[in-house]
């Protein structure tokens, strides 16, 4: 009994020892499993993390280089704020442009580029129409206006704003005197260039320099609006010209419709004539052939005459 009781023991402890080791080899192995998944997870991790690293670096390489770009345009942008002080090369500029957008509007033929009156003075560009010359002058008012849109001070803002208006009021006499002269075959209006929209739109609505353009019959206008006012111009002056051929049309009409008139009586006293000379004819005719008859009658009496002295 106690042999058996002790083999029992034995072979419950031997079993318990397989399962044992079962479990513990199905530990190991779950184990390694799992580090083999964690493995590859650190791996797929860390290759996904140098990716996403290598993009960043491509990012931020191009980044500096937009940057360093940004800098150059930065510094062009400088040098051209600076080449721009200068009032001569602003107006270089404004001429060339103006120069540049007339060519691709009309033939050369059309228009004078520097054109000089009898005074001397030259306008930048005088367009040769139906109605006569059209001057058109470049200004490029930049300094006041800068100085203006800069400062954040009201005070110095309103002064700079005076001054401003004082350079275009000036600009705006100046080109009524100078090139609106019709004794010299010109417009009785003439065209203020502006080359930069933001100035060109703060004179327009700036009240004070409206009221005096039109009255001094200047007329500001954009490298935006230059082509819209040509075209409304030039359209106005040939539908006077239509409008002026049509009058004339019109008086050519009337005088051929007295004409008409005329010719109209005329004809009927030719016909009233033509009538009277045919009831005439036909007076005549008819008194013709009773002269005939009356002299057809006398021979045939002489003949009969004749005859009855024959007989005697």
């Amino acid at each position: 009994m106690d042999a058996f009781l002790i083999i029992a023991v034995i072979g419950v402890l031997v079993m318990v020892f397989v399962m044992l080791f079962k479990i513990f080899a199905m530990l190991q192995d779950s184990s390694r499993k799992d580090r083999q998944v964690l493995l590859e997870s650190l791996t797929a991790n860390s290759q996904a993390l140098n990716q996403r690293l290598d993009n960043a670096a491509k990012v931020i390489s191009d980044v500096q280089r937009n940057v360093g770009e940004m800098s150059e345009i930065g510094r062009g942008m400088r040098d051209l704020q600076e080449f721009l002080q200068s009032p001569k090369l602003r107006g270089n500029i404004g001429e060339q442009v103006l120069k540049d957008l007339i060519g691709q509007m009309f033939p050369k033929s059309t228009f004078h580029l520097q054109y000089t009156f009898k005074s001397g003075e030259k306008v930048d560009a005088a367009i040769k129409t139906g109605a006569g010359i059209l001057p058109i002058d470049s200004k490029f008012p930049m300094e006041n206006f800068q100085k203006m849109s800069k400062t954040r001070e009201n005070r110095e803002r309103e002064a700079y704003k005076k001054a401003f208006i004082r350079d275009i009021r000036k600009h705006i006499t100046d080109i009524s005197r100078k090139y609106i002269l019709p004794e010299e075959g010109t417009m009785d209006f003439a065209l203020m260039y502006i080359p930069s929209e933001s100035v060109y739109y703060e004179v327009v609505n700036e009240e004070e320099l409206t009221s005096l353009a039109q009255k001094s019959r200047v007329y500001p206008v954009s490298p935006s609006t230059l082509y819209a006012h040509l075209q409304t111009i030039l359209l106005s002056f040939e539908g006077q010209k239509i409008e002026s051929h049509a009058r004339e049309v019109f008086r050519a009409l009337r005088a051929i419709q007295k004409d008409y008139t005329k010719v109209e009586e005329n004809m009927s006293v030719l016909q009233k004539h033509l009538n009277n000379a045919y009831n005439m004819m036909g007076s005549v005719f008819t008194s013709f052939s009773l002269m005939g008859q009356k002299i057809n009658s006398t021979n045939r009496l002489e003949e009969e005459d004749s005859g009855v002295k024959k007989l005697l």
